[in-house]
């Protein structure tokens, strides 16, 4: 379960993508594909020892599926923090709070830059696309790295990533007062 300081630094950084998404013109035409973006994002992260989003996600007919993540674009958009997939209102000033928190610090460095290189590589796809790049995506479990699996063979409603149970060397933390000042953006 996400703790709340979690649910802030995931909200901020779904603002990150989207906005990125926003300023290459880049057509969100559905939640499912940027539940996909996010979920190479994370899985990148974490493939690389670093944990930036803490959502959980599942097999699903149409690729991949967070409810937490379905969940957060539903309250941003009913406190009117989005407006279909554009960044509206108080979270644009969310932005400037993260990006002064990501110079100087590695971690935080390379958690940026893997969501930059993802929406660069895949946010250009049309849905059809990036679903295949999903389920073209290899992965194993943690007890048997060695036996890999495309996701497109893995069964409906199998639980595939879950951040928390992930052993990483650098994640992404905010100090307190931003994390307040966050929360008062993001109306938790």
């Amino acid at each position: 379960m996400r703790k709340p300081h979690d649910i802030t630094i995931d909200r901020t950084l779904l603002i990150y993508v989207l906005h990125l998404a926003e300023s290459k013109e880049f057509s969100m035409v559905s939640d499912v594909k940027l539940q996909h973006l996010v979920f190479l994002a994370a899985l990148q992260m974490l493939g690389k020892g670093l944990r930036g989003f803490h959502y959980e996600f599942m097999r699903y007919p149409y690729g991949v599926f967070s409810k937490d993540l379905d969940n957060d674009l539903l309250a941003m958009r009913k406190k009117e923090q989005l407006q279909n997939f554009d960044v509206v209102g108080q979270s644009e000033d969310c932005l400037p709070l993260l990006e002064a928190a990501i110079p100087g610090v590695e971690a935080h460095e390379q958690i940026m830059e893997i969501i930059q290189t993802v929406v660069d590589t895949y946010g250009g796809q049309d849905l059809g696309e990036i679903a295949k790049s999903v389920e073209n995506v290899e992965i194993s479990a943690v007890d048997k790295p060695d036996e890999k699996l495309l996701i497109l063979d893995i069964p409906f409603h199998t639980m595939m990533l879950v951040p928390s149970r992930i052993e990483v060397t650098g994640e992404l933390t905010l100090p307190p007062k931003t994390i307040s000042q966050l929360n008062r953006m993001l109306s938790l």
